[in-house]
């Protein structure tokens, strides 16, 4: 149990904190999902912008690494050029 008033703030920030990161992580491996189980360009190009959106949200608030943004889009890209034009 803390003693000081700082410690509790600090477990407090932290708990919210750890909400937060987990709802984030959940929103990316979502959004990654959604862009490789979807068939056709058109929607995997409207999946992709939205993953992109919410990579670009996790390294803003350093949640990911900015390399490891980076690769998951380009791996994202890839996937979708890829597919029926």
């Amino acid at each position: 149990m803390q003693r000081h008033t700082s410690a509790k703030k600090a477990a407090r920030k932290s708990r919210k904190a750890n909400v937060v990161n987990r709802e984030m992580r959940s929103r990316i491996k979502t959004a990654l999902r959604q862009v490789l189980e979807s068939k056709d360009k058109k929607n995997a190009v409207k999946a992709l912008q939205h993953a992109y959106s919410i990579l670009d949200k996790c390294v803003k608030t350093k949640l990911i690494h900015p390399n490891n943004a980076t690769n998951k889009k380009k791996r994202l890209s890839k996937f979708v050029n890829q597919l029926s034009k």
